[in-house]
């Protein structure tokens, strides 16, 4: 039997098998069968080739589909910009635990996949974007500008390293030209879009249209007392549930370190401000600056070992042109220089201090002598040959000349070391037995003060309670279901809270018993706004059948109507309310009249009458507006087309989300 395996595994069946098996391993690759490999993708896009639209995609066709891969990294870099953009937008209104939902999450990377969704039909279809709109494009960035409105490249090097991460020019312009080109197919749609003269035609006559209007004002509704019958308080207590509602709320007490409470610190003696002179000398020594030209020669990335010998030969050859007596370096980095930011200056990187471009290049342009050009330096991306045209060397103030400065700064940082050194010593009280305040409290002297009830609310509250850090503390589950004293909370200038929640109460529906006035003053209510809204339409009825709002003021006892001629969109009539309702009537035939009504906050109403119609007019428009009406117009228009791009571009491409690596 053995043999018998023996032979047949050894001959022409063993090596049909063995194909068979070759086949898997040469296409996916043999580590996938031996690594047990970690997806760290949250969304894939691929699409099919521009030229076999129809591509079917399962192997071997999907070989030809062009893939985009959104991996956790790119996601959490761009969840974190857009997190520091809400905060910086809402302040302390900002709910970093709101943010971090998965809807949240779902919400920018839906934008981030229209943006790479753009890129690949961009890329697919053959567009480009060329050096000169990418160096356009960097030179208009205000952030990059001086006090002129002029392009420098001393703020663009110190701007890229201040970037979180710091990134190089290179990498800059690439990032750049990667937003062009996401951007390519639907600026273009959108910059395309237009308005045909009947479509201006209309809008002009609907937005300048003017109406002739009577008003009459009635009176406020004589209040409901009638009885409510005890089903009529069940059935609107049940129907408005959320009404009658108690939200969730929490006691606490709490202790405050507020610093300008604290005794005023001893001045600081001649000795302290010597010693912090000395300690800090280094930071009155002004700054010594270089001013820097520079030619950067770029290696492609992943280029080969005969592309980065290419690029080194190029640098060398430059740097002995450029060392050459009467050589103009200038003149060399704008024929030579791949730094699209620098070249048109003549490779000028304007004044730099010491560190602004870290790494090789500011160690060696801080080891020439002025008019010294280096040997070709190699960085990440690529080499760079450095010229150092003028040096403007530090100099150190004298302790007289700071004096001021250390006497305010010493002061304050007196006053800053008696802040938290009460704040520690609390904070260490509290750590020993987190679970009270009223100790640590009596030990610093300190008042132990209760609040509450608090909602998550913060109009409604008062105190700190306002306070949305203390709001997010006292509501947070550990506070709830430990009842632990919290960590400080900064809540202003060296002022600070520990909390502890002593009471919680989860919101809850009121008891109708509780409740009952509240229900029956509602339902008397609505029953009031009902007979107004009424009596109201029976007038209009009254209007539209061929009375005069004239007459029907004076049938009710009511004062004449007010006569409103040329009333024009958006004039608060008595507000913006009865405004919109005198739009939204029917515009009357000719020697007709149309009847409507609005309702005021007070809830009394207001009873209309429109006269006459006028139609807008383009020559009644000044000539700017009605540009600037049309290119607005346009403009809404592109981008509502652009959207509607980007989501046609969507269906021709297969997205998969991976809500599990979102989480």
């Amino acid at each position: 039997m053995l043999q018998t395996l023996r032979d047949k595994t050894s001959g022409w069946i063993a090596t049909v098998i063995l194909g068979l098996l070759i086949i898997p391993f040469a296409f996916v690759g043999i580590e996938q069968y031996l690594v047990q490999r970690v997806d760290s993708a949250v969304a894939r896009i691929e699409i099919a080739p521009s030229w076999w639209r129809s591509a079917p995609s399962w192997w071997p066709a999907s070989m030809l589909w062009k893939h985009e891969t959104i991996d956790r990294s790119q996601f959490d870099e761009r969840f974190q910009q857009e997190r520091e953009r809400r905060r910086a937008q809402q302040g302390e209104q900002f709910d970093a635990r709101e943010f971090e939902t998965l809807e949240s999450k779902r919400e920018v990377l839906e934008l981030l996949i229209d943006e790479r969704v753009r890129k690949l039909a961009a890329d697919i279809d053959g567009l480009a974007v060329s050096d000169a709109l990418v160096v356009k494009t960097i030179q208009s960035i205000p952030d990059f500008q001086d006090g002129n409105g002029k392009f420098s490249q001393e703020r663009y090097v110190l701007g890229l390293q201040m970037r979180q991460p710091a990134q190089t020019p290179a990498q800059f312009e690439q990032f750049v030209r990667e937003r062009l080109m996401e951007g390519l197919l639907t600026s273009s749609v959108g910059q395309s879009n237009f308005l045909t003269h009947s479509e201006i035609d209309r809008l002009v006559k609907l937005m300048g249209e003017k109406r002739d209007v009577s008003l009459v004002m009635l009176p406020a509704p004589a209040a409901d007392t009638s009885e409510v019958a005890t089903a009529d308080i069940q059935k609107w207590y049940d129907s408005h549930a959320k009404d009658f509602r108690a939200p969730e709320s929490v006691n606490i007490e709490y202790v405050e370190v507020i610093g300008a409470n604290l005794p005023p610190p001893a001045p600081p003696t001649e000795q302290a401000l010597q010693e912090r002179y000395k300690a800090e000398k280094a930071r009155f020594l002004a700054e010594e600056q270089r001013q820097l030209s520079h030619i950067q020669i770029n290696v492609p990335e992943g280029a080969d070992a005969a592309a980065q010998k290419a690029a080194e030969t190029k640098a060398n050859q430059i740097a002995a042109q450029a060392k050459a007596p009467g050589a103009d370096f200038a003149a060399l980095a704008r024929a030579n220089s791949d730094d699209l930011g620098s070249k048109a200056a003549g490779g000028d990187l304007g004044w730099v201090g010491k560190g602004a471009i870290p790494g090789a290049f500011d160690t060696a342009a801080f080891k020439l002598k002025a008019g010294e050009v280096s040997a070709p330096v190699k960085d990440e991306s690529g080499w760079h040959v450095i010229l150092v045209r003028e040096i403007k060397s530090g100099q150190q103030q004298p302790f007289e000349q700071v004096r001021e400065a250390l006497v305010r700064e010493e002061t304050e940082s007196l006053r800053e070391n008696a802040f938290k050194d009460v704040s520690g010593k609390l904070v260490d009280l509290v750590y020993k037995n987190p679970t009270t305040l009223e100790g640590p409290a009596k030990q610093m002297n300190l008042p132990l003060l209760k609040l509450g009830p608090i909602t998550r609310d913060a109009a409604s509250n008062t105190g700190i309670a306002k306070n949305p850090a203390v709001i997010r503390a006292a509501f947070s589950e550990a506070r709830i279901q430990d009842n632990t004293v919290s960590d400080p909370i900064d809540i202003g200038q060296d002022h600070s809270v520990l909390i502890r929640v002593v009471a919680h109460t989860p919101e809850r529906a009121l008891p109708l018993a509780q409740v009952r006035d509240k229900v029956i003053a509602a339902v008397r209510a609505d029953r009031t706004a009902k007979a107004a809204e009424k009596e109201a339409d029976a007038l209009v009825a009254r209007i539209n059948g061929g009375e005069t709002i004239a007459a029907v003021a004076a049938s009710k006892q009511l004062p004449a109507p007010e006569t409103l001629p040329d009333v024009a969109r958006g004039m608060p009539l008595p507000t913006p309310e009865v405004s919109e309702a005198i739009f939204l009537v029917k515009a009357p035939a000719a020697g007709k009249v149309a009847a409507g009504k609005a309702g005021l906050p007070d809830g009394r109403m207001v009873l209309f009458a429109i006269n006459k119609v006028v139609p807008g007019k383009a020559s009644d428009i000044p000539a700017t507006q009605m540009d600037m009406l049309r290119t607005q117009i346009t403009q809404m228009g592109g981008v509502d087309e652009s959207r509607e791009l980007t989501s046609a571009l969507r269906k021709r491409m297969q997205i998969k989300v991976m809500d599990d690596n979102l989480r």
